[in-house]
């Protein structure tokens, strides 16, 4: 309700005012998710504003996105017309110390941009830190980053929400991109593109994400301007990749980012529709629990728990807590039978096979999960549950690490996997009543 300043009510403006938050109370078209592998649901310090685990992207109210319009040569950039300008979107190229080219961008009304970066500055949507490997309770701060301060940008279709396309590099405050003079780039005819110094790559699935049937892709490097190329000989060589043409830097259900220290997945809203909701997840745990699984050793109840990490404070909790032997994968709670002297391994009192044995938690993650089912399978080491299929499927992908290589990792917390086949099949001594 609108008061004029007469005091009195304006049931015209209050009327106009009702289709308007009408029009507001519309849900908003959701293009898709991104979702930071190695974290389980949240961040350790919690998910704050733009710094978060996943980050959900929704169309906009207006249009954001923006597209080439012209490009020209000039002598020096920094003081070029468009560079200086605020209001424009441009990317200088770099060919010289006295040449480069600047190609200008104007105003997409079809679709909306989304940049991700380790900046912290207002035209990142989504910042993004490096991700390091296993339990993340402690304080682990990377000294130097690897990951480009404006890494990438997503421009969404908006009258087809299906399509969303990745570019390397995104706009600064300034609404620029510079690729300097050493930076990869290349003339063909009238386009010029280029790639950032530590590369953005991706991954597609070859088959659908959900239904865990997927093959493994290849992993690709793609340009400024939306090229895709094989890898360079390592993440920073000055030699592009060779032209890839039968990919496109078209967004699927199942794609990965990889920013060189962080690697993002991406889940279309329609894939998302297919996958279990952290509801769901709760569920089938509550029933394997229902089926009160049991310690041999201490008879004890175990009870598998939702969190990502358990207190160890909490001795109520310990007490029921499941462990799992990597190498059988038989279920049991903590006890002290089996321990062999100076060594980490312990002989499984059921089998009396030796190995190691970690915690058992649930991922609690939906986005990770390539279909529905009991979370009857863990990842080795780091004791990650979840169904045959996921585990299946994140053991055959390998993640890029360092320069040049590659490792399967759990997708709940980036621990490499260990052994062969990564995973094994729990065995819990339930429903025994």
């Amino acid at each position: 309700m609108l008061i004029r300043s007469d005091g009195t009510e304006s049931p015209i403006l209050e009327e106009a005012d009702s289709s308007v938050a009408a029009e507001q109370r519309k849900p908003a078209v959701k293009y898709g998710e991104l979702v930071i592998l190695g974290y389980n649901g949240f961040l350790p310090p919690g998910d704050r504003g733009r710094r978060r685990s996943k980050f959900v992207l929704y169309q906009r109210p207006t249009p954001s996105g923006v597209k080439r319009s012209k490009h020209y040569v000039v002598k020096t950039p920094h003081s070029s017309q468009a560079i200086l300008d605020s209001k424009q979107h441009s990317i200088s190229y770099t060919l010289s110390r006295n040449q480069a080219v600047i190609v200008e961008y104007m105003l997409d009304q079809e679709t909306d941009m989304f940049q991700i970066g380790r900046s912290s500055e207002s035209p990142i949507d989504f910042v993004v830190m490096d991700t390091i490997p296993g339990d993340k309770s402690g304080d682990n701060k990377v000294l130097q980053s690897t990951i480009s301060r404006f890494a990438c940008r997503i421009l969404a279709d908006r009258s087809n929400p299906k399509v969303a396309r990745i570019y390397a590099a995104g706009f600064d405050s300034s609404r620029n991109i510079f690729l300097g003079e050493k930076a990869t780039k290349w003339q063909e005819g009238r386009e010029i593109d280029g790639l950032t110094t530590n590369g953005v790559l991706i991954w597609h699935p070859r088959g659908a994400f959900c239904g865990g049937e997927a093959q493994p892709g290849l992993w690709r490097e793609v340009s400024v301007g939306g090229g895709i190329f094989s890898l360079r000989q390592s993440r920073s060589a000055q030699q592009k990749g060779e032209v890839v043409e039968d990919e496109t830097n078209v967004l699927r259900d199942g794609t990965l980012i990889d920013l060189c220290g962080a690697t993002l997945l991406w889940r279309s809203a329609e894939g998302l529709e297919n996958s279990p909701t952290k509801h769901t997840l709760e569920t089938l745990v509550d029933e394997l629990n229902a089926g009160r699984p049991q310690c041999p050793v201490g008879l004890n109840t175990l009870v598998i728990p939702r969190k990502m990490t358990l207190s160890l404070n909490d001795s109520v909790n310990e007490k029921q807590q499941p462990y799992v032997y990597l190498n059988c994968g038989h279920v049991q709670g903590h006890h002290d039978w089996g321990q062999e002297k100076d060594s980490e391994c312990r002989r499984c009192p059921i089998c009396l096979e030796m190995g190691p044995v970690v915690k058992l938690c649930m991922g609690i993650e939906p986005a990770f999960y390539v279909d529905i089912g009991p979370p009857t399978f863990a990842f080795n080491p780091c004791g990650h549950m979840a169904t045959e299929k996921t585990v299946k499927f994140w053991v055959n992908v390998p993640i890029p690490h360092g320069t040049n290589g590659f490792d399967a990792v759990c997708p709940f917390c980036a621990t490499p996997l260990s052994g062969s086949p990564g995973y094994v099949r729990l065995i819990f001594q339930d429903n025994v009543d």
